[in-house]
Formats: C-alpha cells, sequence, structure tokens
C-alpha cells in the first residue's frame, strides 16, 4: 500500500514539473515576441488622431493602443496615396476575406414570372366592332355633300380608335384591324378558325424597364403541366394601375390544338435581355451584386487599387439583372457610369472597408481593432 502511494506522488510530481517547465517556454517566446515588435506610437482609443508617444490614458481612463512598426499601412504601388482611399495592412486584409473582381462587359437578362389569364374580352371584342362599323360609315359617307355628317362619321372613327387604345391595343394592332375588317374571334372563343389566344398578364412597375413589344413568352397551364406554350408580346398598356402598381401586357400565344381556353389561369414566364438605344441586344458594363453598396442615397462601390488600399467610387448603375458567370447563372447590376472596364472592385468584406472609412478617423478601435486604420 506504501509503494502505491509513492508511485502516486511521483506521477504528481512529474506532472507539475512538465507545466512549470512548458509555462517558461511559452513565457520566454511571448516575451521574446514582444521584444521584437517595436512600438512607433500609442493612439486614443476614441479617436486615432489623437497620438502619444509614450503610454497614455483618454479623459475615461482607457489605455491608448499601441501601433507596432508592421502595423504601418503600406504605400500604393504607384508610390502615391488616393486622397480618399482606405489603406489597410495585409494582415487586416486577409483576417477580413476582402475578395475583388474586375469590371467586364456581358450580356444581361431578367427572369421575370408572373400569372395570367387567358382572355376572354367580350368588351374589346364589342369595341373592335364599333370601330369596323365607324369606318364603313365614314367610307359610305365620304361623297356626302353635308359637312356635318362627314364631321360627325370621322369623330367615331377617332373615338372608337381611342377606346381600344384605352383597352391595350397597339397602333399596329389597330391598323391590323382595319385591313382585316372583323373583329377577333379568339377574345371570345377558342376554335378551329381561331388558332391563338391571348393572354392577359400584369407586370410590376419596377420591371417595366425590361418589357418592350415582340419578347417571346413561355406560359403553363394546370390542366397541362408537362407542356409548353409560346408565343409573344403584343401591346403594352399605356396606364398603370394606381392599386396594384402593375400594367397589363397582352400576348399572342399559339393555340393549335385547342387546349388553351378562356379565362385558363397561366404562369407566365419572360426572359427580357438588356438592349442597347437601337433595340438590339447589346452587352453591357456589369458589376456583381455583392459588389454594390446601396446607402439610400446614393450606390458606391470600393476599387481595390493594390497593397491594402481601396477607394470608394459613387456609381450609377440599372436595376438588378442576371448573366452567366464560370458555367453559373449569378445577379449583376448594369453600370452606367463610375467605373471601367477592367476596374478590379470589392464583392466580398466590403461593408467592413465602408465602416472603416467611416471610422478611421472617429472611433477605429470601438470595433476591437477587428480592421486597424493608417493612424497618421
Amino acid at each position: 500500500m506504501k509503494i502505491k502511494v509513492n508511485k502516486r506522488m511521483e506521477f504528481y510530481v512529474i506532472l507539475i514539473m512538465g507545466l512549470l517547465v512548458l509555462f517558461c517556454v511559452n513565457m520566454s517566446y511571448a516575451a521574446e515576441g514582444k521584444k521584437s515588435r517595436k512600438i512607433i506610437y500609442y493612439r486614443n482609443p476614441m479617436n486615432p488622431s489623437i497620438t502619444s508617444d509614450f503610454p497614455a490614458k483618454d479623459n475615461m481612463g482607457m489605455d491608448y493602443i499601441p501601433v507596432y512598426e508592421e502595423d504601418k499601412t503600406p504605400e500604393s504601388s504607384a508610390g502615391t496615396q488616393h486622397q480618399g482611399a482606405v489603406h489597410l495592412t495585409q494582415r487586416d486584409v486577409s483576417l477580413a476575406g476582402i475578395v475583388s473582381q474586375p469590371v467586364s462587359a456581358m450580356q444581361l437578362f431578367k427572369d421575370i414570372r408572373t400569372v395570367g389569364r387567358v382572355a376572354y374580352d367580350p368588351e374589346l371584342y364589342k369595341t373592335e366592332e364599333e370601330f369596323i362599323q365607324a369606318l364603313k360609315a365614314k367610307k359610305s359617307l365620304e361623297r356626302s355633300q353635308i359637312d356635318e355628317v362627314r364631321e360627325r362619321a370621322d369623330a367615331l372613327v377617332e373615338a372608337a380608335d381611342l377606346k381600344l387604345r384605352l383597352l391595350g391595343l397597339s397602333q399596329e394592332q389597330i391598323d391590323d384591324l382595319k385591313l382585316k375588317g372583323k373583329p377577333d374571334r379568339s377574345l371570345i372563343i377558342s376554335d378551329k378558325d381561331t388558332p391563338y389566344v391571348w393572354v392577359y398578364a400584369d407586370i410590376y412597375e419596377y420591371e417595366l424597364s425590361w418589357i418592350r413589344v415582340g419578347q417571346p413568352v413561355k406560359i403553363n397551364i394546370v390542366s397541362f403541366p408537362d407542356e409548353e406554350f409560346k408565343g409573344s408580346i403584343v401591346a403594352v398598356d399605356s396606364n398603370l394601375d394606381p392599386v396594384t402598381r402593375s400594367v397589363r401586357i397582352r400576348a399572342r400565344i399559339e393555340n393549335l390544338q385547342l387546349k388553351l381556353k378562356p379565362q385558363m389561369y397561366a404562369d407566365i414566364y419572360i426572359e427580357a435581355y438588356l438592349v442597347n438605344e437601337k433595340g438590339e441586344h447589346g452587352i453591357s458594363l456589369a458589376i456583381p451584386e455583392d459588389a454594390l453598396l446601396d446607402t439610400g442615397m446614393r450606390k458606391l462601390v470600393y476599387l481595390d487599387l493594390g497593397n491594402g488600399s481601396y477607394l470608394g467610387k459613387e456609381v450609377q448603375v440599372g436595376p438588378m439583372a442576371c448573366a452567366y458567370a464560370n458555367g453559373q447563372k449569378m445577379n449583376f447590376y448594369p453600370v452606367f457610369s463610375g467605373v471601367n472596364k477592367g476596374d478590379r472592385v470589392v464583392i466580398k468584406a466590403n461593408f467592413l472597408i465602408d465602416s472603416q472609412s467611416q471610422i478611421s478617423d472617429v472611433a477605429s478601435s470601438a470595433y476591437s481593432g477587428a480592421i486597424g486604420s493608417s493612424g497618421k
């Protein structure tokens, strides 16, 4: 029994001695680390613009923070500092996980999804009939000797024309109606004489800039979930609904097999491409969604100038769109001013850079030194 106690005591003695050795070694390394790091000055914890060559306390009793030589902000690659730029050490950049990528030209598009219904529109059918009859009356009265009669006929045509516009018809559709000389049966019935149907759908106000006559449309209906019906946008209403903040579009959809019936509901998909001033599919400079900081008053990106320097630039952008990058569908903003092709924009941790730009002269260390400032 006595031997067992001695062995146990011996084990504890060895364990304690080992821990003491490890503690002494760590203290030695720590002391060497402190000696190797050179303090260049001390800064106020709440106002980094206030510095001291000696340890001090602020008026709240908080210790000034030492700034070491290796934390000093490097110069830019050009050897000059950009006015208004944020300067970070390589350690800060690594800790924050800052990532940037170049601005490039991309083919942008937007997936617009909405719901609609196959039109049953007897009011529009009736108005088209009134327009046709007004045209016939005008033609029969062209040789009338009474000016008032001819003027009255012209007024009837103009009134019917205006009503058609208010109901959503485009000028092209009205001209086509004149040539056909009869109202469109597909507005009230689906049969072999009308191998197409009209589909009405609502587009929200913020998506209107993407909608144009002639764009392809695809629809799906519950009755035939595995089938896709195709067509194109023919007209966009001239008035916006003040309640839903949307505008109605009219799409002509093929219906050769007569599967689409009036009043059917439809899921509508529009792949709308950004177009240039000539109405052609264009390529625009674009920045990733994550690169943009929207303050509500202005929109900013941060340019990566190299060597830990980042410059905030105000940009003008269009509505968010999609593009394919590295084989993946991603969100981008078309950018109209503020950056150039090839500029590198920060896409990760840019909000930290923005915070640093705002607090670097106010209260950098209030954020526990997550990102240091240049100090001087």
